[in-house]
């Protein structure tokens, strides 16, 4: 059984698949303690592998997002291979501090180290895109992992004015270090989940 915060329909709100439409399974719990996180770890339910392919089947994409929390706590092999078996293409958003199964699609690795003194590094090495969140006083730190694509993402503070400064601090980062891409959280933005 797996811990599920929720499943919903929605488009990509950030990084290289950004306004692609997509189910997203959120998981609950994570090995780390981000005080910015958007999940609440004690909003769960049980569900075995069928029950989330029988709710997710009701959306017309095929494209399956795990995130959380950390899905890596709770995503197995088994779990990929049942999404590839009806059909689904499958991306994770880990902390790269956990194995990840094999045979995921698309890998986004946002590693923490900056924000939790005491967080374990990462073991992933290599992933599709890299997503650094941005908070204007930690320099970005992509712990030495190889990516395709490296995306600086405007911590969301919950402040208007202090958001407006992070997100011109990252960009004249960006300005500075051409490595970097810009992510905003677009479903924010849009007002959508």
């Amino acid at each position: 059984m797996k811990r599920v915060n929720e499943i919903f329909h929605s488009l990509q709100g950030e990084g290289r698949n950004t306004g692609r439409a997509a189910v997203f399974v959120r998981f609950s719990g994570c090995n780390l303690g981000c005080t910015f996180c958007d999940t609440d770890h004690q909003a769960y339910r049980e569900m075995s592998d069928s029950d989330i392919i029988g709710e997710i089947i009701n959306y017309p994409t095929r494209f399956v997002v795990l995130t959380g929390g950390e899905p890596a706590l709770q995503v197995d092999d088994d779990f990929i291979a049942l999404l590839h078996g009806n059909g689904y293409e499958v991306a994770m958003e880990t902390n790269g501090t956990m194995r990840v199964p094999e045979g995921i699609d698309w890998l986004t690795v946002s590693p923490k180290q900056s924000f939790v003194g005491n967080a374990a590094r990462t073991v992933i090495k290599r992933c599709n895109e890299i997503k650094c969140v941005f908070d204007g006083e930690n320099t970005p730190d992509d712990c030495g992992i190889e990516a395709d694509y490296r995306y600086l993402q405007p911590c969301d503070t919950g402040n208007e004015q202090r958001n407006r400064e992070i997100t011109t601090a990252c960009i004249d980062y960006i300005l500075r270090h051409p490595q970097w891409r810009l992510s905003l959280q677009t479903h924010k933005l849009t007002g959508i989940k």
